[in-house]
Formats: structure tokens, sequence, C-alpha cells
């Protein structure tokens, strides 16, 4: 199966700051641009999965309308990480030690109290094994960059905590808007 996987547009939301699960909007140029470029791009007739986020949903609506015959379809395990109590805080304003424990332990620490990349790769881990089932040629999937990293570290099919371990720790590369393809 070949996924394409889409990476939301920039969110409103001031550089700098630890956005993970918070539901932010993307300003409606940025969203106009990147489906511009999509439409050019993306194939028509294959299912649209997206995180149920405003800045992937919009564009996933959008999308559907866009491409004939494409079916729709929201996932909450394609969301972001939940980063708890420091979602919308500048990075800089986040305890230095509260940033090195995490660094320490990146598969088990919970940012902020809230989620860890072990529960988001099993719960992405969950979806690709349910998506895989449907035995679709091709599929899209917008979502997350920290989603498409744990898609692409789940293709090397090594137990969850190497791939959590494997995502958290590839630099992130992937731009608004991207276009990643992966075939499983």
């Amino acid at each position: 199966m070949r996924l394409i996987l889409v990476r939301h547009p920039a969110p409103q939301v001031n550089s700098g700051t630890c956005y993970g699960r918070s539901d932010v909007a993307v300003a409606p140029r940025a969203m106009a641009t990147v489906r511009a470029n999509l439409q050019a791009t993306l194939p028509t007739g294959v299912p649209l999965y997206t995180s149920p986020l405003r800045r992937c949903a919009g564009l996933a609506t959008a999308l559907a309308q866009d491409l004939p015959s494409s079916t729709l379809r929201f996932d909450a395990r394609l969301a972001e990480m939940d980063f708890g109590t420091w979602e919308m805080q500048p990075w800089h304003a986040i305890a230095r030690a509260d940033i090195d424990a995490w660094a320490a332990d990146l598969a088990y620490y919970r940012p902020g109290g809230g989620e860890n990349v072990l529960a988001m790769a099993t719960r992405v881990h969950a979806f690709l094994g349910d998506l895989l089932c449907e035995q679709h040629e091709t599929a899209i999937i917008i979502c997350h960059a920290g989603t498409i990293r744990l898609l692409l570290a789940l293709q090397a099919r090594l137990p969850l905590e190497e791939t959590a371990l494997r995502a958290a720790n590839n630099a992130h590369k992937i731009a608004y808007g991207e276009t990643v393809v992966v075939d499983f």
C-alpha cells in the first residue's frame, strides 16, 4: 500500500510555541496555498484520512471536495502528541530540567504530564494496522510532523519502543504542506 502523507499548513501560532495537540487554526491564505499545490499532485478516487485537529481537518475537507470520489475519514489516532501543560507555552518558558528529563527518556517521559512518545506510537501503529487491513492501493493521510515521523519509523517493523525512539531521534525536517510518500 502506498501512503501519501501530507503535513498540515502552518498554524497560526507564534514561532517557538509548543502546540502539539492544541487545536489551532490555519490562516486562510496558508490553507489556500497548500490546497492549490496539492490539488495538482494528489491522485483522485483514493481514500483520505485525517487528524481531527482543525489544521488538518480543514485541509482534508477541502481536498475531499477537490479530488473526485475521494472518501474522507477522521481518525483521532492521527492527532499530534499531547504535551499536557506545555501546550501553547513558548519552548523557552518550559523549565530546562523538564526538557532535559524528556531528552533523557524519550519513549516514556510524559512532557507536561501529557502523552509519551511510546503511547503515541501505539495509537499510530493501531491506525496503520487497521488501514493496512483495508487493502487500498493508495491512501492519502493529512496529519502532523510527529505522526509522519512515526509512520515512517513503523516501516522498519521494529518493536514499538524502538519505533518510538527512532521517530523521536530523527530531526524534524518536514515542512508545512509537504508530501512524503511511503510504501508498506
